[in-house]
Formats: structure tokens, C-alpha cells, sequence
């Protein structure tokens, strides 16, 4: 199999290319893939025919292919991406008013088993190549016209544990923030994490990196860990000490995730405990209603009852109730399965 050349950094094409061809050409190729979003090195029309030719046998583009799209009552597309090898992974479009959002994965599968999550139920197939995650975003951007939308936000909360996979994160983060590439700004791209404390740490070190987001879904160690069972390995208090020391950009606040399970997790106790967990930290809340699936255990809290939770939690720092997306077609946060439901487009 001819290797692919999405995922390459522009040093990367150069050494592929070779000593035979000017730099030039490196540089008309990654402007190719990244800010024209080709998928066809045939239609790189600014490469002489015979390079176009030579780089057709020895070099794919690597796009995934999309094996099944889903569209939702609400404007929600889930797709369903196959790579290379034959795997699947999912991806979703949010489109809004004032912005669109690409919810990208990282794995395939996942291995962190939060047992309120579907995706937990796939187990871990393989770790995603920085050029499958950078394809998801530019595979829907071209699908739906987005091509020159600078509204885009990315969010790497999908299928995997992104830190888990973080050398391919970065690398691909460093791709689709180039200015001279895909071109979206950090600050539109967040990663979630479930916490993994060594990792964290390795991320703040980055200069090229995304927004941080954690899911704290618990106010207590024990609940946690029963919810999260990863987090046997990671305290919570180890956690937020390296949230505290976690180096911030001017522009930046942590963001902490609470999926909001009915009877469980959800009472005005435990707003006040995340609210204390909390306190000294430049971060704010989002609250996720449990999107519920075949295979989980818990049930969604009745409205009423999450606004109560925001109300708490708002005295003290900024918390907003995330609006579920795609409920119908399982393209909601926690719902990313392979499901093949009615509504495929």
C-alpha cells in the first residue's frame, strides 16, 4: 500500500519528494491538502503532469471514505468514516447559526470504559495517525461547504482518549492551526480529557496545543472512580493540582465537563461539592443531561433538576447546560457506537 501524504508537516513532504524535485513543489502540495483540501492529486494543477503522475503511484491524499452519513431532525450529521484498514470511526457536524462544529475522534473505539458512555463499549481498536484525525475534519468541511469558513470549531471529543493518543493530537493540531494550511486558530479547538495527569502536564509543555477540557462527572473520589474507573489510577486531587499549575494562555479557561446522571450524580450536594472542588481555579462548567443509549445503565435527570445544579454552580463561576445534538441518529456526546439507525443520508 502507497503511503499517504495527509499528516505529513511540510518538511515531511520535502523528504518524501526528495532531492530530485525544488522545494517549491513541497510547499504547492501542502497548500493542496491543507488549505485547498484536495482529494485527488490529479487535481493539484499547479504540479507538472509527469509529478502528478509519480506521486499518484507511490502517494495517496489518505482522505477516509464516508461508508454512511445520518442527518438528524435538528441539522446534526453523523458520519461514518472508514480508514484504510477497513475500520470505521465517527465523526459529527453541528452546524449553528453563528458557528459550525466538527466533533472528531482520536481512536477507534476507546479504552477508558466511563460507564455511561457508549463508545466505552467498543473497547480500543487502534490509535488514529495524525492524518485520520486532521481527514475527519477536512473530509466534512469539504462534504458541507466549509471549505473557507472561519467560523469552524473542532472539538476531539468523539470516539478515544485524546491524550492517550497524544503525539498524534499535537502533530495534528499543528497541521490544522497553520496559517498557511487549514488555518483554524487554537482557540476553536478544544480536547477532552478524562484525565490523565502525566499527560496534562505533557500538553501544558506544548506551544502548538488546543483549549483543555476535563470530565469531572463526580464530586467525590468515590463516585468517580466508580463512574470513570480510569481514575483508580488518577485522583481527583492529583488532578486538580495539575489543573492549578496547568500553564493557561491569557485568552483561556479550563473547562470542566459534568454529564449529569439521574440520582446519581446530579443533587444540589454535589453542585456544591464541584463548586468547592472548583474554587481556585480560572475554569468554568458544562453541564451534559445524560444522553441515554441501548447498554447504559442510567437514566437522564429531569430538567428541572439540572437547573437547579446550574444554579448552584453559577454563583461561583461561569456553567452552561450543553443542548444534546443529533439525539435521534445517537450523534450526542456519549453516544458514538456504530449505530445504524433510521435517517441515512
Amino acid at each position: 500500500m502507497s503511503e499517504s501524504l495527509l499528516g505529513m508537516e511540510l518538511t515531511e513532504i520535502r523528504e518524501a519528494l526528495g532531492p530530485g524535485h525544488p522545494q517549491f513543489r513541497a510547499k504547492q502540495i501542502y497548500t493542496a491538502l491543507y488549505r485547498r483540501r484536495v482529494g485527488d492529486l490529479a487535481q493539484v494543477s499547479t504540479l507538472p503532469a509527469a509529478l502528478r503522475q509519480e506521486l499518484g503511484g507511490a502517494r495517496r491524499v489518505g482522505l477516509p471514505e464516508i461508508a454512511q452519513r445520518y442527518q438528524s431532525v435538528d441539522g446534526t450529521r453523523r458520519y461514518l468514516l472508514r480508514l484504510e484498514d477497513g475500520r470505521t470511526v465517527e465523526t459529527v457536524l453541528m452546524p449553528e447559526a453563528e458557528r459550525d462544529t466538527i466533533c472528531i475522534s482520536s481512536q477507534v473505539g476507546c479504552p477508558v470504559d466511563c460507564k455511561f458512555c457508549m463508545t466505552a463499549l467498543m473497547g480500543l481498536e487502534r490509535n488514529l495517525t495524525a492524518g485520520e484525525i486532521v481527514g475527519q475534519v477536512l473530509l466534512v468541511a469539504r462534504d458541507n461547504g466549509l471549505l473557507e469558513d472561519t467560523r469552524l470549531n473542532i472539538v476531539m471529543m468523539g470516539q478515544g482518549e485524546p491524550l492517550l493518543n497524544l503525539p498524534n493530537v499535537v502533530k495534528a493540531t499543528r497541521l490544522l492551526t497553520d496559517a498557511e494550511g487549514v488555518g483554524i486558530p487554537q482557540r476553536r479547538i478544544t480536547v477532552s480529557t478524562a484525565g490523565i495527569i502525566p499527560k496534562i502536564e505533557e500538553l501544558g509543555r506544548e506551544p502548538v496545543r488546543p483549549r483543555l477540557s476535563i470530565s469531572l462527572n463526580a464530586s467525590t473520589e468515590e463516585m468517580r472512580q466508580q463512574l470513570m474507573p480510569i481514575t483508580r489510577k488518577y485522583h481527583l486531587r492529583d488532578l486538580l493540582a495539575a489543573c492549578k499549575t496547568y500553564p493557561l494562555r491569557p485568552w483561556e479557561k479550563l473547562t470542566f465537563e459534568y454529564v449529569l446522571l439521574k440520582g446519581v450524580n446530579d443533587t444540589d450536594a454535589d453542585a456544591r461539592r464541584v463548586v468547592r472542588l472548583l474554587a481556585n481555579l480560572n475554569a468554568k462548567v458544562n453541564l451534559i443531561a445524560l444522553n441515554p443509549g441501548p447498554g447504559i445503565p442510567f437514566e437522564t435527570p429531569d430538567p428541572e433538576r439540572v437547573s437547579s445544579f446550574q444554579a448552584i454552580v453559577r454563583r461561583s463561576m461561569g456553567c452552561f447546560i450543553r443542548k444534546p445534538r443529533g439525539l435521534d441518529i445517537y450523534a450526542a456526546c456519549g453516544q458514538l457506537k456504530r449505530n445504524d439507525v433510521m435517517g441515512s443520508v
